[in-house]
């Protein structure tokens, strides 16, 4: 896809972060947006706001017949929405498990089956967006991680499933200046306010520069996007080290580590 204009995006988790900026930008180049969230979504000419949750499977299929009824088809999809959650496996509930699957990989899941028809009549672009937390393990983020590489497993065979057809890339955000950190679980409540710190801290890419990044591996037809510098550095280490990436980020991301704990875009 070499350009956005005349087109009709459909961004979820349209509200904030990585998925408002796709929207401006998107806009900005010409296309139509359909944007989704949970919370609201500031709607304009060019931009059709729905609220939909993405764990509800039922509610995301109806969503899609509903973008096609008003805008016509449906050209990009990307499944952007995403919580986290900071815990061991030891601490965090099943309800808490479940609450990050459900949206970070069921949402994905349904997005992308229940778009895939209307992407395919118009040999449209699929985005996913997993996490550099996709790429490597890290101390109290199982159920993230688990989120996560199950995201780039499936869109990795999507892939290969449409090469030809429809192009799908999965996305791999470093730290990103955005809210996920501060609307995020933890086992331990008393550790949510600087488990959020400790994540703008480490932020190296602003959401607009990850949009821009986005777009570009769509105009490319990229198989994965890495976003920012410490994505680069963390896409090497299980490349370079093999297993013994691990012991290098439990010193650096385990709990009894001050203020160097957490999750990533």
């Amino acid at each position: 896809m070499r350009s956005f204009a005349g087109k009709v995006a459909v961004v979820t988790g349209a509200a904030s972060g990585i998925g408002r900026s796709l929207v401006a930008a998107l806009v900005a180049e010409g296309a139509r947006v359909a944007a989704s969230d949970v919370d609201e979504v500031e709607a304009s000419d060019a931009v059709r706001a729905y609220r939909v949750d993405v764990a509800d499977r039922d509610a995301v299929y109806a969503h899609a017949e509903q973008v096609v009824a008003d805008l016509g088809r449906v050209d990009l999809v990307v499944n952007n929405a995403g919580v986290a959650l900071q815990g061991t496996v030891a601490q965090m509930s099943d309800d808490d498990l479940r609450w990050v699957m459900d949206i970070d990989f069921w949402g994905v899941v349904h997005g992308s089956r229940a778009f895939l028809p209307h992407l395919v009549a118009s040999r449209g672009h699929l985005v996913n967006v997993s996490s550099v937390f996709g790429l490597i393990g890290v101390p109290t983020q199982s159920a993230y991680n688990a989120a996560k590489f199950a995201v780039r497993g499936f869109t990795e065979s999507l892939r290969q499933e449409q090469s030809g057809v429809v192009g799908v890339t999965c996305v791999h955000p470093g730290g990103i200046k955005t809210a996920i950190a501060r609307n995020a679980r933890t086992s331990d409540p008393a550790e949510k306010e600087s488990f959020g710190r400790s994540l703008d801290r480490v932020a190296l890419t602003s959401p607009d520069r990850a949009a821009r990044v986005i777009l570009d591996g769509v105009r490319r037809n990229r198989a994965r996007v890495l976003i920012g510098p410490d994505a680069y550095v963390i896409d090497l280490l299980p490349r370079v080290l093999g297993s013994w990436y691990q012991p290098l980020v439990r010193r650096v991301f385990s709990p009894s580590s001050s203020g160097r704990r957490g999750s990533r875009g």
